[in-house]
């Protein structure tokens, strides 16, 4: 499990088939070999350390559903290390198991933060609400805005000097993971319609 508040921002060393390799100083300490570390929000392995970062490896599924597979050698990931019980709570829970990509629609400079607007399928903006919770590329934020194809979320200038969403152009896309507890909701609320129909 993961919070979403990014603890570093990392470099893509190497990118090839079913392997990453990252530069990273912060979210290699503490971490053994087979701990999990988002990457872009997703859940990886890590499966070797050297002094200057860790690698981990990737199956066919996860480069289908998310934006590893267009990484290259010097772009910039976020990262975070999986949450400890002892650990805060900053941003929501989350699986770092991506379940759609999205893309940059645009961003819209304000006076104390900057408006990022995203493209997202409607798989995932059903569960999109506006005040409620999403997770960007591993960054967790809220929702301010939602229309039939799109969704807005404010950054403030942390969040814009210590992710690598200002780095993104319009179109480069992101990866998106909704609110787990809107999707339990939504099944529990089908299973429940589901037997009281067949109960008739």
């Amino acid at each position: 499990m993961f919070t979403g508040i990014v603890e570093e921002v990392g470099r893509v060393r190497e990118a090839g088939t079913a392997r990453l390799v990252i530069d990273a100083k912060k979210v290699t300490w503490g971490t053994n070999l087979g701990d999990s570390i988002a990457v872009n929000g997703c859940d990886l392995t890590a499966v070797y350390f050297d002094e200057d970062g860790f690698r981990a490896s990737i199956m066919e599924e996860t480069y289908a559903r998310t934006n590893l597979g267009d990484l290259k050698p010097g772009d910039e990931v976020n990262l975070e290390r999986a949450l400890t019980l002892a650990g805060r709570i900053g941003g929501h829970l989350l699986r770092g198991v991506i379940e759609h990509t999205g893309s940059l629609h645009s961003f819209t400079p304000e006076e104390h933060s900057v408006i990022a607007r995203f493209n997202a399928p409607p798989e995932i903006l059903r569960y999109v609400i506006v005040k409620g919770p999403i997770a960007i590329s591993g960054v967790s934020l809220t929702v301010i805005a939602r229309d039939q194809e799109t969704f807005s979320v404010g950054l403030i200038p942390y969040t814009q000097e210590n992710t690598n969403l200002m780095r993104l152009h319009p179109g480069d896309k992101v990866n998106l993971e909704s609110d787990i507890i809107a999707r339990y909701v939504e099944q529990l609320l089908d299973e429940r319609y589901d037997l009281s129909a067949s109960n008739k």
